[in-house]
């Protein structure tokens, strides 16, 4: 999963700080990768210095920039490896205003299509014929996750905007007796 470019497409949804785009992140993707909030810092300043972002100066809050929106805009247009789409469409899935149809057919015509294997007559084509199964492989799974993703965006499930409650940081308070 690209943090990077998962931290800039909910920043297009709204200004937030690191710790909430830990917790929006992490539900949104189903907990595909769990993040430690120091990375998504990191990933937060490397993305100020490319000029991505900015802090808006009110309480360590990061806005996207028109740069990181162009960012956002090309990732959501281009293909992904199969390895990351999971995340990346069940991101897309639950941002109001993200066309994942097209992000559905952008991947889809991205797949190779499968070619006829054959029975190798050598070392060489033994190992050519191994490589191409594992590309034949890969491209049926990102077939059958956009097949399952288009069945369930069916659904009619409402999109979510950012939260606007601020995730609680450390242990939960002990109840006052």
């Amino acid at each position: 999963m690209s943090v990077r470019l998962s931290l800039l497409a909910l920043l297009a949804q709204g200004s937030s700080y690191g710790y909430q785009l830990r917790s929006e992140l992490d539900w949104r993707t189903g907990g595909a990768g769990p993040i430690n909030v120091g990375q998504i810092y990191n990933t937060l300043d490397r993305l100020e210095r490319d000029k991505l972002v900015r802090k808006t100066g009110i309480g360590n809050f990061y806005e996207i920039t028109d740069a990181g929106r162009a960012a956002v805009a090309q990732w959501f247009s281009s293909s992904s490896p199969v390895s990351e789409l999971a995340a990346k469409l069940a991101l897309a899935a639950t941002l109001p205003g993200v066309d994942v149809d097209a992000i559905v057919r952008t991947q889809r015509a991205a797949l190779p299509v499968p070619r006829n294997n054959s029975a190798p007559s050598s070392s060489a084509e033994l190992a050519a014929e191994i490589v191409a199964a594992s590309v034949r492989a890969a491209a049926e799974s990102g077939r059958e996750l956009l097949d399952a993703t288009e069945r369930l965006l069916a659904s009619g499930i409402p999109r979510t905007p950012l939260s606007d409650e601020v995730p609680r940081r450390g242990r939960p308070a002990k109840p006052v007796a």
